[in-house]
């Protein structure tokens, strides 16, 4: 994509101007064509002088000169009396336009008018005006290359067990790139019906959104396949793939036909179902030949799921088939296209005897986001990309929902509160966005794909789910995608929907409730005081700079929650206000707000509170329930940051450690990544193990137990052993000869093969070993294993040696790059050269994965978010030449290392100060990580001396180095 597109802007609705309207004092100018003419539209967002209705789509695309051409008939309803009607392209050659007439034959040409900073086209009829309430067919015919990136119409490849690279095509539309494919009202509200023909070379195969009608052979070796009409949809969720993939098919419950699909034995096969088979009614899974044996667990996942969906929202799924796609090459985890979804393959393929319970979980929560979608995103779309949330939480939030239904055994439930936990990290920044934010060019629509719009999106309808119940929940949801089907909406539709009489006949205005929640960002602080009988209650926005200017003006409508000791009953109180209070029957001795943390706030109790909620957990910790328990360690660690409670000392934390990772290790790993404090980092990390040493030493090295049990072993055991702890890095070690020895063939339980790995991983011969056989491995599972292993490697050369090779993409693909650099970056050996990676191919980068997305805000966010120390912020623009020089002289020790560091923090400010608006400067990710690095050292500076001044009393004996790191080579 050209960085310097623009694409769609307001979030309002723009009338049309006719081409000779002279723009107002408040207007942009109109702006210059291509050929020098003036353009007739001066807004990113098309205007409405006309709607498509439906479009007729051929494409050839080419698979060996990696190109494709193509010729679209659009039919349009015009609006508004016109000559012109603008519509979207993005580096497509228009070779023809024309408007057809009503009789076969006879048509006219159209002036073409192109202005590619807004990705927009201007087709001019000058022969004859457009009237209103008229329907008209324009016909463009044009060319492109194939894709580099991952979005439009792309290239994707693989190599066969034999060597051969393999060429496919693919599409990603989703958010703006519909355009790159075809030209069209790329903008969500413009929905229309798409026929699709494909044209393809015989060993080839063309899947779209709707199943196959017919083949017709054309001269030339050439087949056109024919798709059906599909369903009234936008552009962003059209789908088509040109591949020689193979399928497996299955039927729901509600009568959906079962189909296999074999290509690999036989062409003649292959013809017999191409002419003569349609898709009707089923579901299939399509993957490269070789990897077809990893798609039967994805298939059985989805059909429940399609069936759970039928029925919990009581809307038949209204396409008569749903095909499930792993593509090699794939930036995002997953596309919900509509009836085609499409994944990476590690988001799609599992083996029973390879993939780990970790791999189970993950593949079968991104088939439920994907299926969600079918009716929250597809069958209902919001308006425009500023309520992208109304796709992407609910679909987040129905994950969730679904899967504790149709796979218990995955225990789903304790994963929420993590979702929660990372969406509030980001939305205590003070660069932090409100859930539904006007969004104007296409880094900042990317940038709506984040943590607040799926993750905070799920938190909130989980809260006011919990508040009004489930079922007055569940109708609610329902009744909105009934009236909007095949509709566009905004955030008041679906608050319209759930607002309901509640008990004792009071209303509850959701709308004014909810709205406090989606048109600002953050969240609130409650905080609690207990004065007898009496609950004083206040809120306040949290936020983790110590700013007071940033935190006012802010108030939400918080729907409280509460048990006392002597009621275990959940209390619901309403508080919308900046203080209340609310009073109990009786004195109690203690009081827990926000039940299993089921609302969007964090708690803070002065007083004795704290004390008195410390106090029941040591007398008998499962008083309260594992996500009230993790809830409130986490809301001790955040309170640190702003100032209202101490530093919990460690010992406080010993009865939760059944809370499991999340409550523990997660909050205690955050204390360790601050790179600058070497000795201390080390000191509390081997104080970690021997806080867990117990549980790491009870672990068995199989893959026996439940889904959460799998997946704690699995951490632990790899924390452990790249800690050196001696037991683990023993077993790990004698593991890892042994698989060596037997050339990689030899079984190792899938849990704890990372671990494995990562010891191996610490030697050159071990590292090389460990490469080849991700080089051979047919097994997405296996393969991410072992790149997580090599990428955490002390073996510095080979860091930076892996993300080189994952930029040229030949072995490891480039798709997997950001996770690579940002794995390099936590590494104590790699983050320099994560930090140098970053600068050297940022350009490089911004063109492949595109501004504003997740991918190049993960690698700014994970790469910068070392640094911590205040003298290498405030010192570095003084003191940056003079310690360089120190650097280079004999100095040694500490002086070398803070040198090291303030030149770190002194490129980022420098390095991102120096990019221009087209290259990234106004991206969110850079705000929030200057931000992080700022909230680094707030927190050192408060709790640093606390944290040293308790382990060297309690834990000196700890100092000693154990970890992996220890001898690497620099």
């Amino acid at each position: 994509m050209s960085l310097s597109i623009l694409l769609v802007g307001l979030c309002v609705p723009l009338s049309w101007a006719a081409v000779t309207h002279v723009s107002g004092e408040d207007e942009p100018p109109f702006p210059v064509a291509t050929n020098g003419q003036p353009f007739p539209w001066n807004k990113m967002r098309l205007p409405q002088a006309a709607s498509p209705r439906h479009y007729d789509l051929l494409l050839h695309p080419n698979l060996t000169t990696l190109d494709f051409t193509g010729r679209v008939k659009i039919q349009v309803e015009v609006l508004q009396d016109t000559h012109t009607l603008v519509l979207h392209s993005k580096d497509l050659t228009i070779s023809k336009a024309a408007l057809l007439g009503p009789a076969p034959g006879h048509s006219h040409a159209l002036r073409v008018l192109e202005y590619p900073p807004y990705q927009q086209v201007a087709v001019v009829s000058e022969r004859e005006e457009l009237k209103r309430g008229g329907v008209y067919v324009v016909e463009l015919d044009f060319a492109a290359n194939l894709s580099e990136s991952f979005r439009g119409f792309y290239k994707s490849t693989y190599r066969t067990t034999a060597g051969e690279q393999r060429v496919l095509a693919s599409t990603h539309f989703e958010p703006t790139s519909a355009r790159a494919a075809f030209p069209c009202f790329d903008e969500p509200a413009f929905k229309a019906n798409f026929s699709v023909r494909i044209r393809r070379e015989g060993r080839h195969m063309a899947i779209s959104n709707m199943p196959k009608l017919r083949t017709v052979v054309l001269p030339g070796g050439l087949f056109e396949d024919q798709f059906d009409v599909t369903v009234k949809m936008s552009t962003y969720l059209v789908a088509f793939i040109v591949c020689d993939f193979l399928s497996i098919s299955k039927k729901t419950q509600h009568g959906v036909q079962i189909r296999v699909l074999n290509m690999k034995y036989s062409v003649i096969l292959f013809y017999f179902f191409s002419f003569c088979q349609c898709d009707c009614g089923q579901m299939s899974v399509y993957a490269i030949p070789e990897k077809i044996s990893q798609a039967e667990f994805a298939l059985d996942v989805a059909v429940r799921l399609l069936d759970f969906y039928d029925d919990y929202f009581d809307i038949p799924y209204p396409l008569p088939k749903q095909d499930l796609a792993a593509i090699p090459d794939f930036q995002s985890g997953a596309m919900e296209n509509w009836g085609l979804t499409t994944y990476r393959e590690s988001a799609l393929l599992f083996d029973p005897h390879k993939s780990s319970a970790s791999d189970k979980l993950g593949i079968t929560m991104i088939i439920a986001h994907e299926l969600a979608h079918q009716w929250f995103g597809n069958l209902v779309t919001m308006q425009w990309w500023n309520d992208l949330w109304l796709n992407e939480g609910f679909a987040k939030f129905m994950e969730f929902v679904s899967v504790n239904i149709t796979n218990p055994e995955l225990q789903v439930e304790d994963y929420f509160l993590e979702k929660c936990f990372e969406a509030m990290e980001v939305d205590s920044l003070s660069s932090s966005h409100p859930v539904s934010t006007p969004v104007e060019n296409p880094a900042q629509i990317q940038e709506m794909f984040d943590d607040v719009s799926y993750d905070k999106g799920a938190c909130i309808l989980h809260m006011l789910r919990e508040f009004l119940s489930p079922e007055v929940f569940k109708m609610g949801i329902v009744q909105y995608l009934k009236r909007y089907s095949y509709q566009n909406t905004i955030n008041t539709h679906l608050w319209e929907s759930l607002t309901t009489k509640r008990r004792s006949e009071d209303e509850l205005d959701v709308k004014v409730m909810m709205e406090t929640w989606t048109l600002q960002e953050g969240f609130p602080l409650i905080t609690v005081e207990v004065k007898g009988r009496e609950v004083r209650l206040s809120q306040e926005r949290y936020l983790k700079s110590d700013d007071p200017s940033q935190t006012s003006g802010f108030l939400w409508h918080v729907p409280l929650t509460y048990v006392t000791s002597i009621s275990r009953t959940v209390h619901r109180f309403l508080l919308k206000s900046k203080t209340d209070v609310l009073y109990l029957p009786k004195e109690v001795d203690w009081i827990k707000f926000n039940v299993d943390m089921s609302g969007y706030y964090i708690v803070h109790y002065e007083g004795s509170g704290w004390d008195d909620l410390t106090s029941l957990l040591r007398h008998n910790h499962t008083a309260l329930s594992s996500n009230d328990r993790a809830s409130l360690i986490n809301n001790a660690f955040q309170l640190v940051s702003p100032g209202p409670v101490a530093l919990p000392e460690p010992r406080d934390r010993d009865h939760a450690r059944d809370a499991g990772p999340r409550g523990n290790l997660c909050h205690s790993t955050r204390l360790m990544e601050k790179r600058d404090m070497e000795a201390l980092e080390n000191q509390m990390k081997s104080y970690i193990v021997h806080l867990f040493r117990e549980l790491i030493e009870r672990q068995e090295w199989s893959d026996a137990g439940s889904v959460s049990e799998r997946m704690l072993r699995s951490y632990l055991l790899l924390f452990a052993c790249v800690r050196g702890h001696p037991p683990c890095v023993a077993t790990a070690t004698e593991l890892f000869n042994k698989w060596r020895e037997s050339d990689g063939s030899m079984s190792l339980p899938n849990d704890v093969s990372l671990a494995v790995f990562a010891v191996g991983a610490r030697t050159q011969e071990g590292w090389d070993f460990l490469f080849e056989k991700y080089r051979e491995s047919m097994y997405t599972s296996i393969k991410s294993r072992i790149k997580s292993a090599l990428s955490i490697s002390p073996l510095a050369h080979k860091l930076k040696w892996m993300m080189e090779q994952s930029l040229e993409g030949s072995v490891m693909k480039t798709q997997d790059l950001p996770y690579v650099v940002v794995s390099v970056s936590k590494n104590p050996k790699g983050h320099k050269h994560a930090w140098d990676f970053l600068q050297t191919y940022w350009n490089l980068l911004v063109k492949k994965f595109d501004l504003g997305s997740h991918s190049i805000a993960h690698m700014v966010i994970g790469v910068t978010s070392q640094y911590s120390t205040r003298e290498m912020l405030e010192e570095c623009c003084g003191s940056f030449w003079k310690l360089v020089l120190y650097s280079q002289g004999n100095v040694r020790g500490k002086q070398d290392e803070l040198c090291i560091s303030v030149h770190f923090v002194c490129q980022i400010r420098e390095f991102f100060g120096s990019l221009s608006a087209e290259t990234g400067a106004d991206q969110r990710c850079i705000q929030q990580a200057l931000e992080n690095v700022e909230e680094n050292i707030r927190w050192t500076d408060k709790n640093l001396p606390l944290l040293q001044a308790w382990l060297n009393k309690n834990h000196a004996e700890l100092v000693t180095r154990h970890d992996l790191y220890e001898h690497a080579e620099l």
